[in-house]
């Protein structure tokens, strides 16, 4: 079965719908069913989003991107050194 993604505005707006439904008094076992996901999927949704807005989680994923970009950077870079410290060094 194909897995369908969700964007973080996507989960966020799910997450609003679902505490209006809670708060009209369905279980969580609607809530799920109307949303179209499991229960498990529901709980780590709350978990990781639960009080975030959507400029938070925006911002969020940008410095993961930005994270992981400088991460690779460093990892070249240290590379790199290695690479003309064993040619300096006639280890090669």
């Amino acid at each position: 079965m194909k897995r369908k993604r969700h964007s973080a505005e996507q989960i966020i707006g799910h997450l609003r719908d679902a505490e209006v439904m809670e708060a009209e008094g369905k279980t969580i076992a609607q809530i799920v069913k109307k949303l179209g996901v499991s229960e498990q999927t529901y709980h780590r949704w709350r978990r990781e989003y639960g009080s975030s807005s959507v400029d938070q989680v925006r911002k969020l994923k940008q410095l993961e991107h930005e994270n992981a970009e400088l991460k690779k950077l460093l990892a070249d870079q240290l590379l790199e050194n290695k690479v003309l410290k064993d040619v300096a060094e006639g280890n090669f």
